[in-house]
């Protein structure tokens, strides 16, 4: 799947998307955090922003029901440049790419 970023100026970026296959608009914010993801999707001050994560890889410590911030994403996108293709933790019980397809 492939994904577009169109920033308000005109600029744009195209890059390979995951995740549901929708078109979101959103404020964009950077988060430099290395974890967690997750709760910061599902963290309500997130709403209507695209999350722009500054680590180099996000995904590798997949996603549990243990970690939400509430009971749905809020966010209104994720960007990263890399998404991990392995998840190695022990709590994980699937890959970020397939929690964010079914939300």
């Amino acid at each position: 799947m492939r994904g577009v970023l169109l920033l308000e100026d005109g600029r744009s970026f195209v890059g390979a998307g995951f995740g549901a296959a929708a078109t979101r608009v959103g404020e964009a914010v950077f988060n430099t955090a290395m974890t967690g993801y997750q709760e910061i999707l599902t963290d309500p001050s997130y709403a209507e922003q695209v999350v722009c994560m500054t680590a180099p890889q996000i995904g590798n410590t997949g996603v549990n029901g243990e970690d939400h911030e509430s009971r749905r994403i809020h966010a209104s996108g994720l960007i990263v440049r890399e998404l991990s293709p392995v998840v190695s933790n022990w709590r994980a019980t699937g890959t970020l790419a397939a929690w964010m397809e079914g939300e």
